[in-house]
């Protein structure tokens, strides 16, 4: 009876560990956890000095004996100092690949696809490079042990430590050196690749190039948006940020602007602003690359990140259009706006969703109007001119409703997986 109580408290402590665990992963920020890969140099200046850090044992008396095994300790010793590294990093790159979010494995897989496009190689080939680099260094480790070990004097043991030493090295450069490389000169694309929040309810902007979306994120979020950069391209995708009031747990109230004043443009007076509620949220909007009208299999990598994006992050989507004509892509043409509008918007019926006809000041081409209708089918969508200001603060007021839908769906998420738990409340006062 008192053993079983002893191993008890073991598998509790266990399950709290992993409930730990389970809350803290509230962004996709798995890419920065890749292990860090040190250089073949490095690798073989730290080898270097184990070996010297292995010194002879005193103890024995005989010079033979004591030869061997200073000279099989010291070769065991730089086998290890060089294989283990590269055991970490397969490892801990299969580990870290398994546990990211969904997201992030489309944009490791975009980041790895554009550099197969530069040297022909996959992240899946440079692997199975290190590991097989690492069998043979072990081998080659165990047999110069073997000999230093079994060496007839004194001289020839040392002489062998010397020799295995120095050929080691030179293997592991030959076999290792070049996958090691590869893998921190792809580690530091992967690892700079921007997080985003799994618990805040975002608003992405999609439409065809050139339509108009990152100017629309400028005018309804932060006066300066960030860009976040993707390795696989030079497009990044502009993030802003909309701080929303919530009155209670579904319905926002109130929406500010960081670092805009928006009290002046009279949408909010200073008596709102400060009263009660529930909480407030910074909530993302971010634009995308533009999307075409073609089949998944043609799109590049930039059409896959915003496809991902819609796909895998708790999001609403708001389409933007340039029904005037002026788009400057032939492949953004009003026809085909329409056309990957159906397309889209029949890929992702659920999502909370506004269409947005932009720089209405220019005017529409004729017969854009009635296409238009024709495909919405009496849905509602938004004129708008940021140069003109119409329909800002009616797209504002969207925006802030979508967001309430998206909140509502990551609080149902939450109630079955701790990581898109809302933070802690903030009362406002």
């Amino acid at each position: 009876a008192k053993s079983t109580q002893q191993t008890k408290p073991k598998p509790k402590q266990k399950q709290k560990h992993q409930g730990q665990n389970k809350k803290t992963n509230v962004n996709t920020g798995g890419l920065r956890r890749l292990p860090v890969v040190k250089s073949p140099a490095e690798i073989i200046n730290k080898a270097r000095k184990v070996a010297l850090k292995t010194a002879g044992d005193k103890n024995i008396k005989n010079a033979r004996n004591r030869a061997r095994k200073e000279g099989a300790e010291t070769m065991d010793a730089v086998t290890k100092a060089l294989c283990v590294p590269l055991r970490d990093v397969v490892n801990g790159y299969k580990y870290e690949l398994r546990r990211l979010h969904p997201f992030e494995k489309v944009v490791a897989d975009l980041t790895v696809r554009a550099r197969q496009k530069k040297d022909g190689l996959t992240l899946q080939d440079v692997l199975d490079d290190i590991h097989e680099a690492r069998k043979e260094v072990l081998i080659a480790g165990k047999d110069w042990t073997a000999k230093a070990k079994n060496a007839d004097m004194a001289r020839e043991a040392m002489d062998t430590m010397r020799e295995g030493e120095e050929r080691m090295y030179q293997l592991f450069e030959e076999l290792a050196g070049k996958p090691t490389k590869l893998i921190i000169d792809l580690q530091k694309s992967l690892r700079t690749t921007p997080a985003v929040r799994l618990d805040t309810p975002a608003v992405v902007l999609v439409g065809a190039p050139n339509v108009g979306k990152s100017s629309i994120v400028r005018a309804i979020s932060s006066a300066t948006p960030e860009v976040n950069n993707y390795p696989f391209t030079t497009r990044g995708m502009t993030l802003g940020h909309v701080q929303v009031f919530w009155e209670d747990d579904t319905t926002a109230s109130a929406a500010i602007i960081p670092e805009v004043n928006e009290t002046l443009k009279g949408r909010f007076d200073d008596e709102g602003l400060s009263g009660s509620y529930a909480f407030t949220q910074l909530c993302q909007v971010m634009d995308s690359p533009g999307l075409l009208v073609r089949p998944d299999n043609k799109r590049n990598e930039m059409e896959a990140l915003t496809l991902a994006a819609m796909q895998h992050l708790p999001t609403a989507v708001m389409y933007v259009m340039d029904l005037s004509g002026g788009a400057g892509d032939k492949c953004s043409s009003v026809e085909d706006q329409l056309q990957l509008r159906r397309e889209v918007r029949a890929r992702f019926p659920r999502r909370p969703w506004i269409d947005v006809v932009s720089k209405y000041d220019l005017g529409l081409v004729d017969g854009a109007r009635e296409e238009l209708h024709e495909i919405l089918d009496g849905a509602p969508y938004i004129e708008l001119s940021i140069k003109d200001d119409i329909g800002v603060d009616e797209l504002r007021d969207e925006v802030m409703r979508m967001l309430g839908e998206v909140r509502v769906v990551l609080d149902a998420m939450a109630a079955v997986d701790g990581r898109n738990a809302r933070p802690e409340k903030k009362k406002q006062e």
